[in-house]
C-alpha cells in the first residue's frame, strides 16, 4: 500500500499508487494520518489527491473483506467517517480523477470541494446495482449531499458508466483535463485557493456539510 504526500509550494500533494487502490482499513488509516499532519499545520494550504496509471480508486477491498462481516462493516463505517471528514476539512480540497472512479472511489471523489476528470479516459461508476451490494441510507446520503438529483437517482439504478464528458455534463465533475494536464490544473486550481482563511473556510464548509459529515459518522473536534 503506497499513499504519499508532498508539497509544491502551499499545496499538499497526496498520490495513491497501490494499483487499483483499494479501500481497507489500511489505506483510510494513511490517509487519516495525512489529514492529521496537514491539519496540524498552520498557514496557507490546499489539498489535491491523485492516483496512478489506470485508477483513481476502484471502490471497496471485497476481496480482502471475503465473508468477514465485521471488518466489511468496520471499514464502511472508517470510510464514511473519512469522507465526513474530508467534507468539512478546513481547506481547500481537489481530487484529480486520473482513472477508473468506481463504487465507494466515486464515493470518495464526491468528498472533495473540486473533481477533475481525465476527458478520454477512465469512468465515474456507482456499480452497487450490477454487483448487488446495496447501498444504504449513509452511502445515499453522499450521492444526494453533492450531487444533483436526477444525476444521483440516474448513478444509483443504472450503474451507468460516466466518461469524463458525460460526467462533466451531468455535474459529477467540476472539470476535464487531458492526462498531461490533469495535474497541472487540479494543483492550479488548489493553489488559487490556498490562501483562504482556513478557520472561516472550515466554518463554512460545517455551514454547509456539517449535518452530512454527523450522519456519516465525523465528529469534529
Amino acid at each position: 500500500m503506497e499513499i504519499s504526500v508532498s508539497h509544491e509550494g502551499a499545496v499538499a500533494l497526496v498520490r495513491w499508487n497501490a494499483g487499483e487502490n483499494r479501500i481497507n482499513l489500511d489505506s483510510l488509516q494513511r490517509i487519516n494520518s495525512i489529514l492529521d499532519g496537514l491539519q496540524a499545520q498552520s498557514g496557507p494550504l490546499a489539498l489535491v489527491l491523485t492516483g496512478e496509471g489506470k485508477f483513481f480508486c476502484n471502490g471497496l477491498d471485497l476481496e480482502r473483506f471475503g465473508s468477514d462481516p465485521v471488518e466489511f462493516s468496520s471499514t464502511l463505517d472508517e470510510m464514511n467517517r473519512t469522507i465526513g471528514r474530508l467534507l468539512v476539512f478546513p481547506a481547500y480540497t481537489v481530487a484529480a480523477l486520473n482513472g477508473h472512479t468506481f463504487a465507494g472511489g466515486a464515493l470518495l471523489s464526491c468528498a472533495f470541494d473540486q473533481r477533475i476528470m481525465r476527458a478520454d479516459r477512465g469512468y465515474w461508476c456507482m456499480n452497487e446495482a450490477e454487483i448487488g451490494l446495496a447501498l444504504d441510507e449513509r452511502l445515499w446520503s453522499i450521492l444526494a449531499n453533492r450531487l444533483p438529483r436526477a444525476t444521483a437517482v440516474f448513478a444509483a439504478t443504472t450503474a451507468h458508466r460516466f466518461t469524463g464528458p458525460e460526467a462533466h455534463t451531468r455535474g459529477i465533475v467540476e472539470g476535464l483535463a487531458s492526462e498531461d494536464e490533469l495535474l497541472e490544473q487540479a494543483l492550479g486550481i488548489a493553489e488559487r485557493y490556498a490562501t483562504l482563511d482556513r478557520k472561516t473556510l472550515g466554518t463554512h464548509k460545517r455551514l454547509i456539510h456539517g449535518a452530512e459529515a454527523h450522519l456519516l459518522g465525523f465528529r469534529d473536534s
